[in-house]
């Protein structure tokens, strides 16, 4: 017998018939159940296939309705209103005043002080010049002062995006043997994550990025962190020939094969610093108020550790500096810009990955400093500003850039209240350029490595990697294949794995619905899981089911088998207990929130079931399909407890 024949027989069987028993006459009694008033089901109003599709769209692109303000509006007040939406410095500029850049004058300097020994560090990270690094600290926070909607967001160079690119990119070709090259696509690639950045801003497709899970980046950011980490031994051990790779094994094995360039002066150094950074970044952990400890500790290490080595310079030829670097503004660099070439691909693949992560960081770090202060972070104009900061800067020698939840925390805590921090912060960067930059000569690159790792300590989270274990396994499993995807096949691979889980997630969701038995709570018109309220009732001669997803084809063959199982399941339990007839089967629709001609076929399979309170799209489908028909003048109620109380009088009614 085939799957819509034993389907109908079955339900067919089980139908709401009116054969009633001297038992099902006392259901109202057992139960208890208050007398119900029954509802008609309507349906929603009527509207064009036009109407419908424009509404759809709305809510995929705008759910925010940005042109609320625009209505009622004057033509001046609505080129006002645009200015203020495209160029936010516009709605706040008015209000500014000497107490809000007193904050944002000691906030800015604070966040340079950690700005300029990170920019240097993450430049190293990704394999550049340590120059770069200040570069990316000065062109885009002055670009993103104009756009952005953020108050808080400390802008520049970041530890994650500056190791997919180094990784990436280092995968194919090397800065020490063809570095012209290596610039080039650097800054390609940082032209592509702008461009791609900006897009999705204008085109308001922002929910792309929702396909990076929490739990993919706690993986991938734990993974990173540490082979980053051991990346840095190259410094910390003073070894100068060192694997370009990513991956834990050939680092492992780089660090111990070069035992004989291992260098104590290095390390004892190296080691010194390393502790006093994360000491410093243990008390402001523990005592917040003390944030600035570890604001500081960077440029204070770097300050040290280049008198240091200044003043014993004769004695400590092994430990590396890094040397002379170039006065000045940022060079221009749209001449260096690679469209074409056999690198192309590379430099357009890096830049969509370090976009979608810089993207991701730079706007949930946002709006986590927003939700603090009460005030809203447009995502969208977020994307715009961080796009075209990128992009501006890809002509201007800076590689990616994003707001840096470092430097924003340190931003907040300094009591910043408005985007001139990044002006400031910008300025006393512009300042180092032009005039500091022969007083890092001496400085040892062990110092970076340490601020290095200690910046990258804090993307360990193993608190959120124990919360997924208990909540959710599947995330878990993400998290853990973005882990050691980085560690054992490559940055990007690694990645990719964790989001084709998280997507594959999905799917499961979608295709393999929840359903629950439901019971009623005594005494009310109330039905809930079984499983979920022990005090819950079944009513006797009904089964009464509940969808927890929309009725879609990847679902609906599974949804059919599933009711015919809870349907031979609560026979078989009758049977054992003596109980009633199973004569109705009740589906509650109100978790379905959509459904197409599949899962509308699965129903008419399955006709003889009573629907409770579908929703207005679907009761609309329903219609439009002449389905209804089949399921007769009482086959759709607007609650399972109208139905119920409805089909029970019924049974009553009959001799």
């Amino acid at each position: 017998m085939g799957v819509n024949s034993y389907s109908n027989s079955r339900v067919e069987h089980l139908a709401c018939n009116n054969n009633g028993s001297n038992n099902n006459m006392k259901i109202q009694a057992e139960i208890q159940m208050p007398p119900l008033e029954i509802h008609k089901v309507r349906l929603p109003p009527e509207r064009t296939t036009l109407q419908k599709l424009r509404h759809r769209l709305s809510e995929i692109f705008f759910p925010d309705d940005p042109l609320h303000r625009f209505k009622n509006q004057t033509c001046l007040m609505k080129l006002l209103l645009a200015l203020q939406y495209f160029f936010p410095i516009f709605q706040w500029a008015p209000h500014y005043n000497l107490s809000l850049l007193r904050s944002d004058i000691i906030s800015g300097l604070t966040i340079a002080s950690l700005a300029i020994p990170q920019g240097i560090s993450y430049a190293k990270f990704a394999n550049l010049p340590p120059i770069l690094g200040l570069y990316s600290s000065f062109v885009p926070p002055l670009i993103y002062s104009l756009l952005g909607s953020s108050r808080h967001l400390g802008v520049g160079p970041v530890s994650i995006a500056s190791l997919v690119m180094g990784s990436m990119l280092s995968e194919t070709v090397s800065f020490s043997q063809d570095p012209i090259l290596y610039l080039k696509l650097a800054f390609t690639a940082t032209f592509f994550a702008g461009l791609f950045q900006s897009s999705l801003g204008i085109l308001r497709l922002g929910f792309v990025i929702d396909f990076l899970s929490k739990a993919t980046l706690v993986g991938f950011m734990a993974g990173a962190a540490i082979i980053v980490s051991l990346q840095q031994l190259k410094g910390l051990l003073g070894i100068v020939h060192f694997t370009n790779k990513m991956q834990i094994t050939p680092v492992l094995i780089s660090v111990f094969k070069q035992r004989d360039e291992w260098s104590w002066q290095n390390l004892l150094l190296g080691f010194s610093f390393l502790l006093f950074l994360l000491t410093t970044r243990h008390i402001s952990l523990k005592k917040p108020k003390l944030f600035w400890v570890s604001a500081a500790a960077p440029l204070t290490s770097v300050i040290l550790s280049t008198i240091f080595v200044f003043i014993l310079r004769n004695k400590t030829h092994k430990i590396a500096i890094i040397g002379e670097l170039p006065k000045g503004l940022n060079p221009p660099s749209s001449n260096m810009l690679y469209f074409n070439g056999p690198y192309l691909a590379l430099a357009i693949k890096t830049g969509l990955v370090t976009g979608i992560l810089s993207l991701t960081e730079g706007i949930a770090v946002g709006r986590t400093f927003a939700a603090l202060k009460n005030y809203q972070v447009d995502g969208n104009k977020e994307m715009m500003a961080i796009g075209l900061m990128n992009i501006a800067g890809s002509c201007s020698s800076c590689y990616v850039t994003t707001g840096s939840f470092s430097r924003s925390a340190v931003n907040y805590n300094a009591g910043a209240q408005t985007a001139v921090s990044n002006i400031i912060m910008a300025s006393a960067v512009l300042v180092t350029l032009l005039f500091l930059m022969p007083l890092f000569y001496y400085t040892p690159n062990v110092v970076l490595a340490a601020i290095i790792i200690t910046a990258v300590v804090g993307l360990i989270d193993y608190q959120g990697a124990y919360k997924l274990w208990k909540v959710d396994k599947l995330d878990f499993l993400a998290c853990l294949c973005s882990f050691f995807g980085v560690w054992f096949i490559s940055v990007p691979l690694g990645l990719g794995i964790a989001v084709a889980i998280s997507v594959f997630k999905i799917l499961l969701h979608v295709s393999r619905p929840n359903t629950l038995v439901l019971g009623n709570i005594p005494g009310t018109p109330i039905f809930h899981s079984l499983n979920q309220y022990r005090e819950a009732l079944r009513i006797p001669s009904f089964v009464i089911l509940a969808v927890e997803s929309p009725i879609y084809f990847a679902n609906s063959t599974y949804l059919q088998e599933r009711i015919l199982r809870w349907v031979r399941e609560e026979e078989e339990r009758v049977k054992a207990n003596n109980e009633s007839t199973l004569k109705c089967i009740i589906l509650d629709m109100t978790a379905v929130t959509a459904i197409d001609t599949s899962g509308i076929d699965t129903l008419y399979e399955l006709r003889k079931l009573v629907l409770a309170n579908p929703v207005g799209n679907v009761m609309e489908k329903l219609h439009q399909s002449n389905i209804l028909d089949s399921f007769g003048l009482k086959g759709v109620y607007l609650s399972v407890g109208e139905a119920v109380a409805d089909i029970s009088s019924s049974w009553k009614a009959q001799p």
